[in-house]
C-alpha cells in the first residue's frame, strides 16, 4: 500500500507549489505574446500607402542600465534592494511598407516586460541551489511572483464562469418565472453577454451588447440568413413539443424576409438615420457584438443562427422539464484565469495603446518631412508604464481590482498559501450564500477549510495540496472516430437531457456583466 505521506511530500516540492503560475507565464512568453502581435498584424497610418508590418516578438533577459550607460545582468535580490523592477526588454521586428517598396526589417525595443521569478526568462532559471545562494537568493523560494519597484507582487488566480458555454436557468421577472439561457461569448479579450429568454406567451427574445432592450428571436434568426419557417424550426429542434412552441413564435413574427429583418434591427440601433446607414449599422452590430467567438465576418451568420437555436432549445427543454437548471457553482462550469492569461489581457490592451502612439509619431515625422524610421518613433515608455502600473497597483484592465497583491511574507507557509490563492469576482457586499458554500465538485480541488472569516468568506479560496491545473482542451476527434468505427449512428435531434442538480445563485451572472468587457481566452480549469 502506498504511503500517502511519501506521495504528498514528493509532490509538495518547490517545483510543484507554483507550477501553475510558472507554466502559465511560460506559455504566455512562448505563444501569448506572438498571438497578440498576429492579431494586430499591421499598424495602419493616415500617410498614403504607408503602414507598418509586424513580425516576430522575443523577450530578452532581465538587465539593468547603470548611470554610466553600462548594462549588467539583473538578479531578483538586486531589484529588491535597489527598488527597481525585475523586467526584461521586449524586441519586435517591424517593417515600414510604402507603396510597393518595403524597407529592411528592423528589430526595435518596444518596452520592458516584468518577468516572473523562476520562469524561463528569469536569470535564476535552471540555477543550482549553490548558484542561487551566490546571487543572494533563497534556494527554497518557489518563485511565481513579480518584483515591481522593489516590491514582490503576486498575480492572484481568478475564478470565472466558463466562456462560450450555454448556461440555462430560471429567473423571476415581473413576478413570473421565465426560462433564460446565457452565454459569455469571448474573443480576443472582448466578452459579450448574450441572453435568450422565453417570456410571456412562449415568445423568445434575445439581448446582446450595443442594442437596447430585447430583439424578437425570429427577427434575429432571419437577419442572420435563415428565412423559411421550416429552416428556422430545423435550426432549433426536431422535437414535436418544441416545434409547437416555435410555431407560436412564427405566428407572432414581425418580419418574413432577411431584408425586412435587417431594416427592423437597423431602426432599433440607428433610429432617425437614413435607411442605408441603418442597414450598414445593423450588419455591423450583428457581426461585431453578437456571439463574437463564432467570428466577426458576415459569412458566420448561419453559424450564429444555429447557436442561437441551441440556446432557444435549452429554454424550451427547461420549460418542458427535460433538463435541470445549470448549476453555476459546479466546477465544470468554472474556469481559472492564471497569470499568463491575465498578462495576455494586459499586454493586448497596452500594445494597442503603443500601436496608436507609433501611428501618431509616424504621421508627425512625415509632416516634418523626416525619414520614417521605426526605431526612432517607438517610445518604449508607453508600453512599459502600462505593463508595470497594473502590477504595482492591482487595478487590472476590465475594471477588476485586487488582481495583483503584495506577497505575504509573514512566514514561509503564508507565502506559499498566497501563491496558491483563488479569488471570485463576486461582490463582497452581497450575501451570495450558495457561492460561498462548499460544493461537492470542489473535492480534491479546493481546500475546504482555508478561507478567511468575514466578508471574504468563501470568495477567497486556496488550492488543495495536490491539485493539478489542466491547460489543454479535451480533443473529441479520437472519441468521435471510435464511435464511428463501432457503427454508432447519431440520433437526429438536438434534445439533451442533463441532470446536474438544482440551479443556484442568480447574482453571479449579473455581477460579471459589469466587468464583462476585456477579460480573455479559454482560461484554465481544475483537473
Amino acid at each position: 500500500m502506498l504511503n500517502r505521506k511519501i506521495l504528498s511530500k514528493a509532490y509538495f516540492t518547490r517545483d510543484k507549489i507554483v507550477k501553475h503560475h510558472t507554466e502559465s507565464f511560460n506559455d504566455f512568453l512562448d505563444y501569448g505574446l506572438q498571438k497578440v502581435i498576429n492579431e494586430q498584424g499591421t499598424i495602419e497610418t493616415d500617410i498614403e500607402d504607408t503602414y507598418v508590418k509586424l513580425g516576430e516578438i522575443r523577450i530578452g533577459k532581465p538587465i539593468v542600465k547603470e548611470a554610466d550607460g553600462a548594462q549588467d545582468m539583473l538578479y531578483p535580490n538586486d531589484a529588491r534592494l535597489r527598488n527597481i523592477s525585475y523586467s526584461a526588454p521586449i524586441f519586435l521586428e517591424m517593417v515600414i511598407v510604402q507603396g510597393d517598396q518595403q524597407k529592411e526589417p528592423v528589430e526595435a525595443v518596444i518596452g520592458q516586460l516584468p518577468i516572473m521569478l523562476l520562469s524561463k526568462s528569469c536569470n535564476l532559471f535552471d540555477m543550482t541551489p549553490e548558484e542561487m545562494t551566490g546571487v543572494g537568493e533563497d534556494p527554497l523560494d518557489p518563485g511565481g511572483y513579480f518584483i515591481v519597484n522593489g516590491t514582490e507582487r503576486v498575480v492572484i488566480t481568478l475564478e470565472d464562469l466558463a466562456p462560450n458555454k450555454i448556461l440555462a436557468d430560471f429567473e423571476m421577472r415581473y413576478g413570473e418565472k421565465i426560462e433564460v439561457a446565457k452565454v459569455f461569448s469571448e474573443r480576443r479579450g472582448y466578452r459579450a453577454l448574450v441572453v435568450v429568454e422565453r417570456g410571456r406567451k412562449s415568445i423568445i427574445e434575445v439581448s446582446f451588447p450595443s442594442i437596447s432592450g430585447r430583439l424578437n428571436f425570429i427577427t434575429l434568426i432571419r437577419a442572420l440568413g435563415i428565412e423559411t419557417d421550416e429552416d428556422i424550426v430545423n435550426s432549433v429542434s426536431y422535437d414535436p413539443e418544441i416545434i409547437k412552441f416555435l410555431l407560436e413564435n412564427l405566428e407572432e413574427a414581425e418580419v418574413h424576409t432577411q431584408e425586412e429583418a435587417i431594416e427592423k434591427i437597423g431602426s432599433r440601433v440607428a433610429a432617425g438615420q437614413t435607411r442605408e446607414y441603418q442597414i450598414k449599422r445593423a450588419n455591423y452590430v450583428i457581426d461585431r457584438y453578437l456571439l463574437p467567438h463564432l467570428g466577426n465576418e458576415e459569412s458566420n451568420g448561419i453559424l450564429k443562427a444555429q447557436f442561437l437555436g441551441r440556446m432557444a432549445e435549452a429554454c424550451f427543454e427547461l420549460a418542458l422539464g427535460r433538463r435541470n437548471p445549470d448549476d453555476k457553482d459546479h466546477y465544470s462550469n468554472k474556469r481559472l484565469k492564471l497569470s499568463g492569461n491575465l498578462m495576455e489581457d494586459l499586454f493586448r490592451v497596452s500594445f494597442n495603446r503603443l500601436a496608436r502612439d507609433i501611428k501618431y509619431q509616424l504621421e508627425r515625422a512625415n509632416m516634418r518631412n523626416r525619414d520614417l524610421n521605426v526605431v526612432t518613433v517607438v517610445r518604449a515608455d508607453v508600453l512599459s508604464e502600462r505593463l508595470a502600473h497594473p502590477l504595482a497597483t492591482g487595478n487590472w484592465v476590465g475594471g477588476r481590482a485586487g488582481v495583483s497583491q503584495l506577497l505575504d511574507r509573514i512566514d514561509y507557509i503564508a507565502a506559499l498559501s498566497h501563491l496558491r490563492r483563488v479569488i471570485s469576482p463576486l461582490s463582497r457586499a452581497q450575501p451570495h450564500f450558495e457561492a460561498r458554500d462548499l460544493h461537492p465538485t470542489q473535492w480534491g480541488r479546493i481546500c475546504p477549510s482555508e478561507t478567511p472569516e468575514g466578508p471574504n468568506c468563501g470568495l477567497v479560496k486556496n488550492y488543495a495540496q495536490m491539485v493539478e491545473i489542466s491547460t489543454k482542451i479535451f480533443d473529441t476527434s479520437d472519441l468521435k472516430q471510435t464511435l464511428f468505427n463501432m457503427n454508432i449512428e447519431p440520433i437526429l435531434t438536438h434534445t439533451t437531457i442533463l441532470d446536474e442538480g438544482p440551479g443556484t445563485y442568480a447574482n453571479e451572472l449579473e455581477a460579471q456583466e459589469a466587468d464583462a468587457e476585456y477579460i480573455n481566452n479559454e482560461g484554465d480549469s481544475l483537473e
